[in-house]
Formats: structure tokens, C-alpha cells, sequence
């Protein structure tokens, strides 16, 4: 598992989106909130999602792509996009190769039951490709409001 921190650089993305390839690298000059959520259509990542879809255009103004990335199908994120009007890509890592190069896979505690899983984790990477801000305790309800307190960027 890797273990990153701010100021490293980001582990390169190469996946496809909506039958499109995409690369990391090709955002460099922009920030990006790398959202890591463990499945489409369960009540926290609902949550997560659209919040962030709500605050789509403020993130877009500050310069920000938004990006998620879950264990999920393409499918399953299609239905999901559609859904809750997702305006932003997430990206289907069934091979969970994304997942561990950012290493947010590992042990879950969810009410004493320990099982292996997808680790809720956000990744605010800057214009030059380094880890400007990780979040591992992620507030589902207002992860744009947390995002925006954590850089000093007014909403």
C-alpha cells in the first residue's frame, strides 16, 4: 500500500471515461479534487456526490476539475451520473489499480466488523501535479464547504 503525502507528487491516472482515454497529466495547470468513494448509490457517497455537483460551478470559478474514483463499473457510474446529475467524470476502477497506487484500500471498522475496503479519502492535487491536501476524515454533507475552509478559498 502507498502511503502518500502532501507534497508528493500524484501518482499518474491513466483510465477511460465515457469511452474517452484520460490522463492526469493532461489537467496539469489546474487543480483537482481526486475524490475516492467507496460505491455508487449508497447514502454517504449520494451525499458526497452531490454536494460536490452543488458546488460544481464555485469549484470551476477557483479553477478546480473534479474527479471520483470508486471500485465500481462504468455502468454502475453511468446510472449513478445520471441519476444525481453528476457534471463531473468518475472513473471505474474495477481492477482497483488507481486505488492502491493512492493506497485509500485497507482495513474498515464499521460498528466492530472489520473487513477490507475502499478508505473514503479526497486529494486536492495542484496545478503542478503535487498533493496540495489530503482529507481522510471526509464530512459527506459538506465536503466542498471542508475543501474550501482547508485551502482558505471563499466560497
Amino acid at each position: 500500500m502507498t502511503h502518500l503525502v502532501e507534497g508528493d507528487k500524484a501518482p499518474e491516472i491513466n483510465a477511460r471515461i465515457n469511452g474517452k482515454n484520460f490522463s492526469l497529466s493532461n489537467l496539469k495547470g489546474k487543480k483537482v479534487v481526486l475524490y475516492f468513494y467507496p460505491k455508487d448509490n449508497t447514502p454517504g457517497c449520494i451525499n458526497e456526490a452531490c454536494n460536490l455537483r452543488d458546488s460544481h460551478n464555485q469549484f470551476l470559478e477557483k479553477g478546480f476539475e473534479i474527479i471520483g474514483v470508486s471500485p465500481d463499473s462504468e455502468e454502475s457510474h453511468e446510472k449513478f451520473t445520471k441519476k444525481h446529475e453528476l457534471p463531473f467524470p468518475l472513473i471505474a476502477d474495477t481492477e482497483k489499480k488507481i486505488i492502491n497506487d493512492y493506497g485509500v484500500w485497507g482495513e474498515k471498522n464499521l460498528y466492530g466488523k472489520k473487513s477490507m475496503g475502499l478508505l473514503r479519502t479526497t486529494f486536492i492535487i495542484d496545478e503542478n501535479g503535487k498533493i496540495e491536501k489530503i482529507f481522510k476524515r471526509v464530512k459527506t454533507k459538506e465536503h466542498s464547504e471542508q475543501i474550501f475552509k482547508a485551502l482558505a478559498i471563499e466560497e
